[in-house]
């Protein structure tokens, strides 16, 4: 069963996100609280820990969120999700994909150390449509 291992959000634009214990996902916006919660498309990033685990097997020390992802995954297969697929995240959040990868218009810090980066091949961004809390442990369900 898939489930989340971390929740992480950022006050500013531009600087990594920390992990907290839980968030709250408002339907239409995002994350409470993130900075790039809004009326857009792109209201919460994901990215699988397995993905993030390659990157650590290079000698990256990585904390989660350093490449500004909301969620973190494991044992969900990300490579078959498409724009439209939904998720059921724990007791009441759905999610809908809306955009997979990201154009990094600057090589960011881990581009400049290892030569590549993540999120440009496996992050997935999603719209909220309904609200609830989330919290490690939450599992995760196609819908």
């Amino acid at each position: 069963m898939a489930r989340l291992v971390a929740v992480c959000m950022s006050r500013e634009k531009g600087e990594a996100k920390v992990q907290v214990p839980s968030a709250r996902m408002k339907a239409g916006h995002g994350m409470e609280g993130d900075a790039h919660a809004g009326d857009w498309h792109r209201q919460v990033s994901l990215l699988a820990e397995e993905k993030i685990d390659k990157m650590r097997a290079d000698g990256l020390d990585l904390d989660f969120g350093a490449f500004g992802e909301n969620l973190v995954v494991r044992d969900l297969d990300t490579d078959v999700l498409a724009v439209g697929d939904k998720l059921h995240l724990g007791k009441s959040v759905l999610l809908e994909v809306t955009q997979l990868g990201k154009e990094c218009h600057t090589p960011c810090a881990i581009f400049e150390q290892v030569g590549y980066c993540i999120m440009p091949d496996s992050g997935i961004f999603f719209r909220v449509l309904e609200s609830g809390e989330v919290q490690a442990g939450d599992q995760i369900e196609k819908a």
